[in-house]
């Protein structure tokens, strides 16, 4: 055997070795990922807010319309608050999960609303936004109570999607306004967070759960 064979098979077994290495690699340490159109990142850091995943998991979340105000490409941010915000400040949290109830380290989820008068911003990036889950699954974002429109009750429009799921596109409602959310033929139960009063303003929860691919 020449040593330019040698050189060659061992060259061969060095690239089948890298294919294997990547082919077992989590999704989101491959160069060029993307979740939603963004480049997945990996877990955020710790937010450090424990919240306790659910005993039980649903198949998924029930997915919604996303309506005709979708903005793609969003910044990545966790105050989607502005200098000259007005309304009832929300903190926006929950967990993303798989339909067994582990938590998705690493997924995307995309918020989007309208504002305090009830307009969406389709030119900017007002009152939009997304980040990744951290190791726990878990998401927060500080913003305000969106109000109602013609037509339609306070919701928040939300995409997710993990490593190896499909997109959710969903809307959440506040439980605190039955009237508006009676009057809404797209509003359902079983999207409604769970609301409690935080000093000034509002903590919201409401934990995602992506079916399989």
């Amino acid at each position: 055997m020449t040593a330019r064979t040698v050189t060659r098979r061992l060259a061969v077994a060095g690239l089948a070795s890298i294919a294997a290495g990547a082919a077992a690699a989590p999704l989101h340490a491959r160069a060029g990922s993307t979740l939603l159109g963004y480049e997945a990142s990996g877990p955020a850091a710790d937010r450090g807010i424990g919240l306790a995943a659910p005993p039980e998991c649903t198949h998924g979340t029930r997915s919604s319309t996303a309506g005709p105000f979708y903005t793609p490409l969003t910044p990545q941010r966790d105050t989607l608050r502005e200098p000259d915000t007005r309304g009832e400040p929300l903190a926006f949290e929950g967990l993303v999960l798989a339909h067994d109830c582990r938590p998705l380290a690493g997924a995307v989820i995309d918020i989007w609303h309208c504002d305090e008068r009830g307009h969406y911003d389709n030119r900017g990036f007002r009152y939009r936004g997304h980040q990744f889950t951290d190791a726990a699954g878990a998401f927060r974002f500080e913003t305000i109570r969106p109000v109602r429109y013609s037509g339609r009750t306070p919701h928040i429009h939300v995409k997710a999607q993990g490593e190896a799921t499909p997109v959710l596109t969903t809307q959440v409602y506040f439980p605190d306004l039955q009237e508006a959310n009676a009057g809404d033929r797209i509003f359902r139960d079983d999207l409604v967070m769970h609301l409690d009063r935080a000093g000034d303003g509002w903590r919201g929860r409401f934990d995602f759960v992506l079916p399989p691919a």
